[in-house]
């Protein structure tokens, strides 16, 4: 694509919304202030910072918690249907979009006039490959897939927002992921989930080569690996090799290569811990290994298939800090919620006779099963997987006769 030699081209600033998982915005804070970026404003599923189009691919190449990178374009007002066609048709979207490339528009409509959000789209749309066909002689394709150029359109009551999205498809879709079984944990939730633990920190200080993360009931690896991307310091975008910037005209691909070779510089080759996965199911553990080997972690994470009770613990030694994280069913029907009661007191069991030393860690999205641990959580933390509300509930389990600090309820 040819170089578009205008302020706009990436040298203008901008706001940029990042949004994310309900519960997530804390943790994506924090790795907004730790790559050096502002923190304009929150929102319970997003995040306002501002930067440059080329600061949007530093974002997406080392954000592990956010799910999408808009940089926003232009705010103006629109009454109805026709205003929206009318200001997006003076927006200059050939310096923006090829005339033979192809675009994507998404919305989120709340506006009295409009009673389905695919006809804000089509207006959108038609405007923007009006625009590029009056100026270019050329109009390029349009359609649903999230794979090349994307404009994200909000708009509420008369406020409309025009962004283009960065991302292209979620950054929750790091690429490793090959074989997700049932109901996996997205990715940047798990990333989340590990940054709640503190155990991101830790690996961080260099100073604590016991701080193993056991992850029994591992499904398809998710924790696992994103854990070990963590303790390797790899940047998540590393894997990906398509973004919606790339077909953005003025895409700075120098820039770019640059940032992939220092993310790859700045890596660590090993880990100072061990991170051990198990499950009960042969099919898991195999889905597990082969998303682990995608990742470049597969040979970081030892696999085992057994049941969670029989995971091994190493042992963390004096003044060590281990991580064990437990992420079991919920329960959607009332014979299945009686199966599990069994399964998360035998958790509590496990917790108590076996990781002691450790920092436990149960994620859930059923309270009423999480009571049957039998352990008093010293935190609850709040997160959503997808529509359910869960919570990571965290449980120190002493060492010798500090144990029964962790009294029953």
């Amino acid at each position: 694509m040819p170089q578009i030699e205008k302020e706009s081209d990436g040298m203008k600033k901008s706001m940029i919304m990042i949004t994310c998982a309900k519960g997530i915005p804390p943790y994506l804070r924090e790795e907004l202030l730790a790559i050096g970026f502002p923190v304009l404003g929150e929102t319970i599923a997003g995040i306002a910072t501002e930067g440059t189009m080329d600061d949007t691919l530093r974002l997406n190449l080392f954000l592990r918690t956010a799910h999408r990178v808009l940089f926003l374009i232009r705010e103006f007002s629109a009454p109805d249907a026709e205003a929206l066609y009318q200001a997006v048709s003076e927006i200059p979207w050939e310096e923006y979009i090829a005339p033979d490339g192809y675009v994507c528009v998404t919305s989120s409509v709340d506006n009295p006039t409009i009673r389905d959000s695919r006809f804000a789209n089509v207006k959108c749309k038609d405007a923007i490959v009006d625009r590029i066909l009056e100026k270019c002689g050329q109009r390029p394709d349009s359609g649903p897939d999230q794979d090349r150029a994307v404009v994200n359109l909000y708009w509420k009551d008369d406020l409309c927002s025009l962004y283009i999205d960065t991302s292209g498809e979620p950054l929750s879709r790091r690429g490793y992921r090959k074989l997700p079984l049932t109901a996996p944990m997205q990715e940047t939730l798990a990333a989340a989930v590990i940054q709640a633990t503190g155990w991101m920190s830790v690996q961080a200080s260099g100073q604590n080569s016991s701080g193993h993360f056991i992850n029994p009931m591992c499904g398809s690896g998710t924790l696992a690996i994103e854990a070990a991307l963590i303790g390797l310091n790899r940047a998540p975008g590393l894997l990906r090799d398509n973004f919606g910037f790339m077909h953005i005209r003025g895409f700075n691909e120098s820039l770019w290569d640059d940032l992939r070779l220092q993310a790859k510089k700045a890596a660590k080759k090993a880990l100072d811990c061990r991170i051990i996965a198990t499950d009960i199911r042969i099919e898991a553990v195999e889905a597990a290994k082969k998303n682990a080997a995608t990742a470049g972690v597969g040979h970081l994470v030892e696999f085992a298939v057994c049941d969670y009770s029989e995971t091994p613990i190493p042992d963390v030694g004096s003044g060590g800090r281990g991580t064990v994280m437990l992420n079991p069913e919920y329960g959607e029907r009332m014979g299945k919620i009686k199966e599990l009661e069994s399964v998360y007191k035998g958790i509590g069991d496990f917790f108590k006779q076996k990781c002691r030393g450790y920092t436990g860690y149960l994620f859930t999205g059923n309270l009423d099963l999480a009571k049957k641990v039998g352990l008093r959580a010293k935190r609850r933390v709040p997160f959503f997987n997808g529509a359910i509300e869960c919570r990571l509930l965290e449980y120190e389990l002493y060492q010798g006769s500090l144990k029964n600090k962790n009294a029953e309820i």
